[in-house]
């Protein structure tokens, strides 16, 4: 037993510390610190550093080239709710890529569940709640049906999502009609993309966001001492909360200036969908973080084969991450329809997809698996997001657009792949 325990650790090979790291691990001041996180980078694990770099260069650099549109509240709002999409797509994809598998259904999957929400609102006339359980509830059966022919059937998930991508564009069309649309009215539904917090309410949500992580920071910080286990200085964590404070508190203050062109309509607060994409964040990062399947997936996803010798059920975390995955794909399918108030037969075709895929790449997510956070979708999905609105705002061709979001993500590919080598090699 003691042998396959091991085995399973060993499993989780990406978060395994490289040589050198273990004794600035053990230096809990502010200079081992740097040194161990110097030393992670050396070793391949670049984290989110990718991400964060993207977001701040991109951010000054249509901020020089569009000084008077980039930054404005309006256009960060449009910013944050055009890339919510995305974003819960991507969570979902996070735990596909954690396997090592793929998920080529899933932007399908989201035109599907939409189309399911509004046959239910609109031809059923069933009530709101009913109809987005619905449609997750469709979500999750997709989820069953894929991830059981991956993880009990044993077909390779590329040839299954494949088939299914081409499929369920089939479904969706039959649902919608060809040619039609299903405008969707429902006051909820819109409400989620097209309507604010009130000022008030979402300065209230921003407190309690920071004092909770503060909280939990301190918490972990205290925990990890009393026990005698390697921690961060309490200096690094009281930094680590700041800065999330002043972003947290930046974005509000920014989203809680009237935004409006005419003076007659008051638009100011927080759009509804951004405190959901945070709440999915944090359930999502518990269930990864804190959970015995979130590290069961890092097992499987390091390495499946030790993970079954240690008594993991494998087939079962397959199906589940598949389920996660195609629920998702639901949630952003909502958030997709409630930004147009309507479905149409290709929603969620052409690059829906692969703008997911993307964003959990260039936020951290390794391709072959074993690596990677819910953040990932965050921080990748708001790169993906500035750069369509940075080069729309810049007026460029389609086409550009195209070729530069493909090149970032080729960069971020080619930059897991390097770390990944990087980090086999420093492990030797």
């Amino acid at each position: 037993m003691s042998s396959n325990t091991l085995t399973a650790a060993e499993a989780s090979g990406p978060h395994k510390p490289a040589a050198g790291f273990e004794g600035d691990q053990r230096d809990n001041t502010v200079g081992g610190a740097v040194r161990g996180y110097l030393n992670k980078l050396r070793a391949g694990d670049l984290g989110a550093l990718p991400a964060v770099l993207g977001i701040v260069v991109l951010g000054i650099l249509f901020t020089a080239l569009r000084p008077d549109t980039f930054l404005t509240p309006l256009n960060l709002a449009n910013l944050l709710v055009q890339s919510t999409p995305i974003i819960v797509l991507a969570m979902g994809l996070v735990f596909v890529l954690l396997l090592g598998e793929i998920d080529l259904s899933a932007g399908v999957v989201s035109g599907v569940c939409s189309a399911v929400l509004a046959q239910l609102l609109v031809q059923a006339g069933v009530a709101w709640p009913i109809a987005v359980l619905g449609a997750i509830g469709a979500g999750a059966v997709i989820g069953v049906f894929t991830g059981s022919l991956v993880g009990i059937v044993g077909i390779p998930s590329f040839v299954v999502t494949l088939a299914l991508f081409l499929g369920f564009q089939g479904v969706t069309l039959r649902l919608i009609g060809q040619g039609g649309t299903v405008p969707v009215r429902e006051p909820v539904i819109r409400a989620l993309a097209n309507e604010n917090l009130p000022v008030t309410l979402g300065w209230i949500l921003a407190v309690l966001v920071v004092v909770a992580y503060a909280a939990f920071e301190l918490w972990r910080w205290r925990s990890q001492r009393a026990r005698g286990l390697a921690h961060q200085p309490l200096l690094l964590v009281v930094l680590r909360i700041a800065v999330i404070a002043v972003v947290v508190f930046g974005v509000t203050a920014i989203l809680s200036v009237d935004r409006a062109l005419a003076a007659a309509i008051d638009l100011a607060g927080i759009p509804y969908a951004v405190p959901l994409v945070v709440v999915l964040l944090l359930v999502l990062t518990f269930v990864l973080s804190r959970t015995s399947f979130g590290r069961h997936v890092y097992a499987v996803g390091g390495n499946a084969e030790a993970a079954r010798r240690a008594g993991i059920n494998v087939t079962r975390i397959r199906v589940l991450a598949f389920v996660i995955s195609s629920s998702l794909a639901a949630i952003s399918g909502i958030l997709a329809t409630s930004r147009l108030s309507s479905v149409t037969p290709d929603a969620g075709a052409g690059n829906t997809l692969l703008y997911a895929v993307g964003a959990a790449v260039i936020g951290g997510t390794s391709l072959f698996g074993g690596r990677g956070r819910a953040r990932d979708a965050v921080l990748g999905g708001l790169v993906i997001a500035i750069i369509a609105n940075g080069l729309g705002l810049l007026g460029v061709a389609a086409y550009l657009n195209f070729i530069i979001t493909g090149g970032v993500l080729l960069l971020a590919a080619s930059v897991d792949a390097l770390a990944r080598r990087r980090a086999a090699t420093a492990r030797r």
